[in-house]
């Protein structure tokens, strides 16, 4: 009972309590998969949303089982190909913010409403794996949470509770975008605002994007 008993320390439970609130401000912000699973909800159905969710939980969960393990510090320390993924991802972003950028630009009137389509599953699951696992954000991002959880000299298993607790938000973040945004009421919602958002998205995107590419050229 002796590492229940640490952990259930109260240092060590506002320790994971900071390591969780970490994950759970990082991960339901606006960022290219909580984006991607919203559009994908309100333009084609709450069923494709979902396959796209479970990719990016996959992807998600492959790169906090890497930080449980300590890998993620590994993979951090090669310079290069860290920035090789910087670049990609800040290319991505900015390819996003042209489209949002485009879409913005678009009357109002253009824009039909959003009926469910036909999606093929597996296609989804891959797209939503291949954005998380290119994302470098989400490398930082359980390396931090995890480093934040667990102090020097901590049982090595408190890393799998750290971990564990984020894959359980995770799937309440991701999944609850993919239900939320599915509904008639958001599409209505966004239909009405949707040039102003998409406006919004396209300034999200860009500055992520060339932050992205501003870091990698600093980077040793």
């Amino acid at each position: 009972m002796a590492p229940l008993d640490a952990w259930l320390h109260a240092p060590m439970a506002a320790q994971l309590a900071l390591a969780w609130t970490t994950y759970l401000i990082g991960t339901a912000s606006p960022g290219p998969s909580n984006m991607a699973i919203m559009g994908m909800a309100m333009n084609a159905g709450r069923r494709p949303a979902l396959w796209l969710t479970l990719g990016i939980l996959s992807g998600s969960w492959f790169w906090g089982v890497l930080a449980a393990l300590g890998i993620s510090q590994l993979l951090a320390s090669f310079g290069a190909g860290l920035i090789v993924m910087k670049v990609l991802c800040g290319l991505y972003l900015l390819w996003l913010a042209f489209k949002s950028g485009r879409s913005a630009l678009q009357p109002q009137a253009s824009v039909t409403s959003a009926t469910p389509q036909a999606v093929d599953a597996r296609s989804l699951y891959v797209r939503g794996l291949a954005m998380h696992l290119t994302n470098p954000k989400a490398v930082l991002s359980w390396l931090a949470t995890v480093t934040v959880g667990i102090p020097a000299g901590a049982s090595p298993h408190l890393a799998w509770v750290v971990v564990g607790g984020c894959m359980v938000m995770g799937m309440g973040i991701f999944g609850g975008y993919a239900l939320a945004f599915s509904t008639p009421a958001a599409r209505r919602v966004y239909a009405r605002a949707r040039r102003g958002l998409e406006g919004l998205l396209a300034a999200v995107f860009g500055m992520a994007g060339l932050q992205l590419l501003r870091t990698s050229t600093h980077a040793h």
